[in-house]
């Protein structure tokens, strides 16, 4: 069942920014987009739009909507946390909005102080009015292999979020590995969930890398016939409500290994290592990506 091409979300400017402490300029999240689809990424998720006060890395969300190159054949994503989240992104205009729900009553009472169910009832007019403006829904369910508060997920709890999410009409089912701790055959677990109520094009895997299982599980995914995930650039990110998560992993490592295993991607590895070199610079650190690592030293070697 391993799917002969794979389709990468590349969620580093959104996901992956959104815990950095220093402030990244507004240019430079544009000219990041703009790296990114040169190397030709077709999915990216460009930005969120969250309370400041939360989430302060995102305060410029209109501005870098409004800056990057639109190019054909790109699908543009934000995050949208409710109504007036929605509201604002729609003068974005973007292709596709994120909405998320947690697939542990720990986290979702200790971050948002509500249960699950209640947590994606309040993205129903969200949804509802997503696509009315024609607009597609992905969601994410998030610790959906492990909680920092409640420990082990069980795919019956990923399942109730499934279909919860379902439920409101989310058109793309995300299985989100927040805090890094999921292991191959428990991803399938979760997966296979999903995959009883969304059709195999509309799920998705999205690991961080925080005990080194990212490719491990992506490989898995890829054994039950899912081909769509997301990864972020130089390993950017982590999560501000999941400490100690490290960012998704990298998306010059997926390439490498799906180049690899003949697994067509669309994307170009010598572009993606310069992009991610370029912001892990702005950011004054080298790429996370152990792929980007060794192609850069290799590199320098040969000059």
């Amino acid at each position: 069942m391993i799917p002969t091409q794979v389709t990468l979300v590349e969620v580093g400017p959104r996901d992956g920014l959104q815990n950095e402490s220093a402030p990244v300029a507004a240019a430079q999240k544009i000219e990041l987009v703009q790296r990114l689809q040169a190397a030709g990424c077709r999915e990216i998720e460009v930005t969120s739009y969250v309370s400041p006060r939360w989430v302060p890395q995102m305060a410029d969300n209109a501005p870098v909507m409004a800056g990057i190159e639109r190019r054909a054949g790109v699908r543009y994503s934000v995050l949208t946390p409710n109504m007036q989240g929605l509201e604002a992104a729609l003068a974005g205009q973007p292709d596709e909005i994120v909405v998320f729900g947690a697939a542990s009553e720990a986290f979702s009472r200790r971050n948002i102080n509500c249960s699950v169910a209640e947590s994606i009832e309040r993205f129903a007019p969200v949804v509802a009015a997503a696509h009315a403006a024609g607009i597609k829904v992905r969601c994410a369910i998030s610790c959906a292999l492990g909680c920092p508060y409640q420990g082990e997920v069980s795919a019956d709890e990923v399942e109730r979020v499934v279909v919860l999410m379902k439920g409101i009409g989310v058109d793309h089912c995300g299985v989100a590995d927040t805090i890094g701790v999921g292991t191959p055959r428990r991803v399938q677990a979760a997966l296979e969930r999903a995959l009883r109520h969304f059709p195999l094009a509309e799920v998705s895997g999205h690991f961080h890398d925080t005990y080194g299982q990212a490719l491990a599980n992506i490989y898995a995914s890829l054994e039950v016939g899912v081909a769509t995930f997301d990864t972020s650039i130089a390993g950017l990110g982590g999560c501000p409500y999941a400490k100690g998560a490290t960012g998704n992993v990298a998306t010059e490592d997926v390439v490498f290994m799906l180049d690899g295993m003949g697994i067509a991607t669309g994307l170009d590895l010598d572009a993606l290592v310069d992009a991610g070199a370029w912001i892990s610079g702005i950011l004054g650190r080298p790429p996370v990506s152990r792929v980007g690592r060794a192609l850069l030293s290799r590199r320098a070697a040969a000059s």
